[in-house]
């Protein structure tokens, strides 16, 4: 086994294992997720009233570092993909912004967590959220199909973030955007050092720094880039705010 497909198991095993907490009516966030030591810093917290309208296991179920659909400023009628959807709380938010006449997607390679999105969605009368299996290097949608691309401190697992960064630009429409909420490192941190301070799991150890995440979305073909941290989650490592616009 390689050492990519490794973590990617680990990490597939670590968010099927919070999908059976929340399903048997525990929450994910244990000393062994949502950031460890920095529980506060990451999951449901994070978004406020808002997921008071939403079934209690969306939000328990909540891994997030940050609310992207606060950031995206979704519009009725559009079309929204969040990459690593877990149990589905962005999904259901975005669904709930764009209205009848949107679609919100939800792709998670996760079994478990697809069945407790499915089951939110179900509860929540989501008719236009539609969940999706797969990877985030390997969007299951066609090219310029989606308005809005959102994320939730999922990137920073990936084990190929350049792939991951084209895909989300081959599936935004001309002028579409990004509005992702990450964990991203200080560029003065080298790879060694981001370990040092979390797992990978952990959503700590994978992170791009703020340069590498700006120069892969623009090797991606996206512009307008914009990276804002917001709050830290260990010493040099913040959750960040990254957007950036598809050229029309």
């Amino acid at each position: 086994m390689s050492d990519a497909t490794a973590l990617r198991e680990e990490v597939r095993e670590k968010y099927a294992e919070a999908a059976r907490s929340v399903g048997s009516g525990g929450s994910c966030c244990g000393d062994s997720c949502c950031g460890g030591g920095e529980a506060a810093s990451f999951g449901a917290e994070l978004y406020g009233s808002e997921v008071g309208e939403l079934p209690d296991a969306a939000a328990l179920a909540s891994l997030g570092c940050g609310n992207p659909t606060a950031v995206a400023e979704l519009r009725e009628g559009e079309t929204v993909l969040d990459l690593g959807s877990g149990g589905g709380i962005d999904v259901l938010l975005s669904a709930k912004r764009v209205g009848p006449t949107g679609i919100a997607y939800g792709l998670d390679m996760t079994e478990e967590m697809l069945a407790l999105a499915r089951r939110n969605a179900t509860d929540a009368a989501a008719t236009n959220a539609h969940f999706l299996k797969g990877t985030i290097e390997d969007v299951p949608l066609p090219a310029e199909s989606v308005d809005v691309v959102i994320s939730n401190c999922v990137i920073n697992l990936s084990v190929d973030k350049p792939r991951v960064l084209r895909e989300i630009a081959r599936v935004l429409k001309p002028g579409g955007r990004v509005g992702i909420s990450d964990v991203v490192a200080a560029d003065r941190l080298s790879p060694a050092e981001r370990a040092k301070r979390g797992s990978y799991v952990g959503c700590i150890a994978g992170a791009l720094s703020v340069g590498e995440y700006r120069t892969g979305l623009e090797a991606a073909g996206l512009e307008s880039v914009s990276i804002d941290l917001t709050h830290e989650v260990a010493d040099g490592m913040h959750a960040a705010i990254v957007k950036a616009v598809k050229p029309t």
